[in-house]
């Protein structure tokens, strides 16, 4: 039996098959709609993604949806959102993409979160953080893991939320909200965050109490462009990026605390868009034995979500090349020949990443060694020149190269969900930020054997155990996915994209 999960209407949809066997669930596919229709953040499903979904089962049995959308309708009205009310019922949607449509059932929205990090996880037992913007109404929840059953131990609700808080502050700065956070969040590094962090505190936040919640003094979803101080300059604009993520980090540590004294677990789950902010989600190291984030922990992710909220059971995970397959062998041969020729070059091979950070299927590839590397390649992907670049690495030489802040634990991180600390910013000029931070990507041989056979080939080549990883679109695009996709950004962009035979 096949049964689908999926996310949509509102933004970022994607659709995910389930084989289920018994008690037995298998995940067999997941993909985000926007790398079929070339819409970044594409709300809708489409043909492409559900023929591509086909192709990995038969026609679903039952379908699940990530939300309460008659609930999330009663928030939209009290908040004054009439231009974003969904029409029509999730059901009655899909049943115009795709027919016959299965009976559908949907789960609430934080459930989905939970359940998309904790039912993938290796744990037995966790303590579960989602922190978003929003889902129907709650902001913020935390819930505790044993053995299959989740149990929430807390829920904040709009519309005190952190995520439209964070939001709200991308915005003020000139940046597109719900969308470019991860720009603030790299351009904090190049700020000075005591410059504003207390007035942050101060205009936007209650004091903190010994519960969980985390109090607004207003509400933010309609932005707050009023907000002092004048921004003329650059450096003004990165000091209230470096205040913003300073304050983000104050509140991520209280939230990871409160979950540590409310559930007894050496473990922990980190989910919700928010889960994102790779800088800050480090700090948990310094709380938790183990820390899972999986590598799609947003709204996307929870197409895989409300399956598991439904079955409530461990999944089969595969891993997080789930999405199209481009056929062949990794072309391993191309990658060396160009990174050695030119420094840098692009690869498209295998499924493709369900996630916003490519893993090496859909990644443009550099030399992380070269003075000039950082710069041409932000030039050709039309980014900001403070924008920094992730490293990947064979796993068995991370802790060689790169330590935790706090300095006593492994650095290993296959989803380049944490910053780590690198001990030789001179070596690796390009993959490092402003503050020796890098957003690394370990590969072993068991979960990603085609990155860890180039990357075994470089380091024989060249004596280097990295490569700069960065995802192969252009700001503002879609990865490529298809080999179509490849082709034509070839010749657009004038790099040569590897793809396999």
């Amino acid at each position: 039996m096949y049964v689908w999960g999926w996310s949509g209407m509102s933004h970022d949809a994607s659709l995910a098959v389930f084989e289920k066997q018994g008690s037995e669930l298998d995940l067999l596919f997941a993909a985000h709609s926007e790398r079929y229709s070339r819409v970044k953040n594409d709300k809708h499903l489409n043909t492409g993604i559900i023929l591509d979904a086909l192709n990995y089962g038969d026609t679903p049995s039952k379908l699940y949806y990530y939300e309460k959308s008659r609930l999330k309708k009663t928030r939209q009205l009290y908040a004054g959102q009439f231009k974003l009310l969904n029409k029509e019922h999730p059901k009655s949607y899909f049943s115009k993409v795709y027919s016959p449509a299965p009976k559908m059932k949907s789960m609430s929205h934080h459930h989905s979160h939970a359940a998309a990090g904790y039912y993938t996880s290796k744990f037995r037992d966790a303590a579960v953080l989602c922190i978003d913007s929003i889902g129907e109404w709650e902001t913020l929840s935390i819930w505790q893991g044993q053995d299959t059953k989740l149990t929430k131990k807390f829920s904040q609700w709009y519309p005190n939320s952190v995520g439209i808080w964070y939001s709200a502050m991308t915005q003020r700065i000139g940046l597109k909200p719900q969308e470019h956070e991860y720009i603030l969040m790299g351009m904090a590094a190049v700020g000075d965050p005591e410059k504003h962090k207390a007035r942050i505190m101060e205009d936007f936040l209650y004091p903190f109490t010994a519960e969980p919640y985390i109090r607004f003094k207003r509400n933010l979803h309609r932005g707050c462009r009023d907000w002092a101080p004048e921004l003329n300059t650059p450096q003004d604009y990165a000091d209230i990026a470096a205040g913003v993520q300073a304050v983000y980090e104050i509140i991520f540590e209280k939230l990871v605390q409160s979950a540590l004294g409310m559930i007894d677990s050496k473990n922990i789950v980190i989910m919700g868009g928010c889960a994102l902010n790779c800088v800050a989600n480090s700090i948990a190291n310094k709380y938790y034995d183990n820390v899972w984030i999986m590598p799609n922990p947003g709204d996307a992710g929870s197409s895989i979500g409300a399956v598991l909220a439904h079955y409530k059971t461990f999944v089969n995970w595969p891993g997080a090349y789930l999405g199209h397959n481009i056929e062949g062998k990794y072309p391993v041969a191309c990658v060396m020949s160009a990174l050695l020729e030119d420094k840098i070059t692009a690869v498209a091979s295998g499924r493709a990443e369900f996630g916003p950070r490519a893993l090496g299927h859909r990644s443009i590839l550099a030399d992380p060694r070269g003075d000039d590397v950082k710069d041409r390649v932000n030039k050709l992907k039309q980014r900001e020149s403070f924008r920094p670049f992730a490293p990947m690495i064979l796993e068995e030489y991370a802790d060689e190269y790169f330590e935790h802040y706090n300095g006593t634990q492994s650095v290993i991180n296959p989803y380049m969900q944490m910053t780590v600390r690198c001990k030789r910013p001179d070596l690796f000029p390009a993959i490092v930020h402003y503050d020796n931070s890098s957003r690394l990507q370990t590969v072993s041989k068991a979960d990603c054997p085609d990155v860890y056979n180039l990357l075994k080939q470089w380091y024989k080549h060249t004596g280097c155990p990295m490569l700069l990883n960065t995802s192969l679109n252009i700001k503002g695009e879609p990865l490529v996915n298809t080999r179509q996709d490849a082709e034509r950004w070839t010749e657009q962009y004038g790099v040569k994209i590897c793809l396999p035979k």
